[in-house]
């Protein structure tokens, strides 16, 4: 499939024509702006749409430390965890094609992951992060070796009894949901989220589960704190083992107005530019709070996950704004960028960063950013 032109991805209109208060955007782009300025992150995008028209896109700061690579519109960054929501996409596509059931259990699909007491691993286990084996590791020469994949998910043990208590799963559940997929498919799980996902809604040239490397020139760097006025390089990011894998649970790239695309498309009840992903029904029940006021262990406080995004719920989440609306969903990038919809009013949200901030600093500045987007909903 042919990607988008920029023109086509999805067109710009004043944030007035679509309800929207521009002064409140204004103010998120200047705190955006007075962070460069402050030394948290070197460059960033923000992305702000409703009903299918994007209100802003704006670019900030440097792609890297060197200051004349600046950010610009076809800037690709690391996606981080936010990652996590597109590869649960396919496994939307693949329940309303009646190959798979959220309650069906891995090991029906997957033989052999029934072993060290997995047998009753589900679907929506791994998407709600209960699955049991929250700190399983993938060793990175099985990233692009199927064989050798399928066997290390396998060989996962269970830290505790599926769906007894809730943890984020950093990376484990989802390179189970790609062994799923291959499974049931036959073919690579990466080539699957793309054909089911990306290039459906005209993402492919701005998004990538696996990014090639005729694309590197666009991708940001991802730093960690300053340190004596220098920017140490993550050392993830930085091999070039982590930007071929497509880890699907944190190695997608994307620039800011391809994930509010995507978060339009499920705004919009999981339609886009005519084309349906999924039905309306399908995202109406993956963005329900399954986990509650369940305390998740990792992060200290309940998740309100979904099946792939997690929601504000009625007690708030970090980052999703203070005044969202309930129904509000989304996810986080490891300290450095967040994304979500508000199906209520139409709007979607995205902000990518360059450098890994500790959470705390980064829930409060989400919270702060989206707190305008929602406030600048007029009507």
């Amino acid at each position: 499939m042919v990607a988008a032109t920029e023109s086509s991805l999805i067109q710009p209109a004043s944030p007035e024509a679509l309800g929207l208060d521009p002064a409140k955007l204004d103010r998120a782009c200047e705190i955006v702006t007075s962070h460069i300025a402050g030394g948290y992150h070197p460059g960033a995008q923000l992305a702000v749409a409703r009903h299918g028209k994007l209100a802003l896109y704006r670019s900030f700061g440097s792609a890297t430390v060197d200051p004349s690579r600046l950010v610009d519109k076809r800037t690709l960054f690391p996606l981080f965890s936010n990652t996590k929501v597109i590869t649960a996409a396919a496994v939307w596509t693949l329940v309303e094609e009646g190959k798979l059931r959220f309650s069906d259990r891995v090991a029906e699909h997957v033989p052999g992951f029934e072993a060290h007491g997995k047998k009753d691993v589900t679907v929506a286990h791994l998407l709600t992060h209960q699955a049991g084996f929250p700190a399983a590791e993938v060793p990175p020469e099985c990233f692009t070796d199927r064989e050798r994949l399928r066997r290390a998910v396998c060989e996962f043990k269970l830290e505790w009894p599926p769906a007894s208590r809730t943890v984020y799963h950093r990376l484990a559940a989802h390179w189970v949901i790609a062994v799923l997929i291959e499974a049931i498919i036959g073919a690579d799980y990466r080539d699957e989220i793309r054909q089911r996902v990306i290039e459906p809604l005209g993402l492919a040239g701005e998004m990538f589960l696996g990014l090639p490397e005729a694309e590197d020139h666009r991708a940001a760097a991802m730093y960690t704190p300053k340190q004596s006025e220098q920017w140490p390089l993550d050392p993830m990011v930085a091999a070039p083992v982590f930007r071929r894998a497509g880890i699907p649970g944190a190695g997608g790239y994307a620039t800011a107005r391809a994930m509010a695309v995507f978060y339009q498309m499920m705004a919009q009840g999981g339609a886009w530019n005519g084309v349906r992903i999924v039905s309306p029904r399908m995202i109406d029940y993956v963005t329900r709070d399954f986990t509650g006021d369940l305390v998740d262990d990792y992060t200290g406080y309940p998740m309100h996950r979904g099946l792939g995004p997690f929601s504000r719920g009625l007690t708030g989440h970090p980052g999703l704004g203070a005044i969202g609306h309930p129904r509000t969903f989304g996810h986080s990038g490891v300290g450095t960028s967040y994304c979500w919809a508000d199906p209520t009013s139409g709007v979607s949200f995205a902000f990518l960063s360059n450098c890994r901030r500790d959470n705390a600093w980064h829930n409060k500045r989400m919270d702060i950013l989206s707190t305008l987007v929602h406030a600048s909903i007029l009507e």
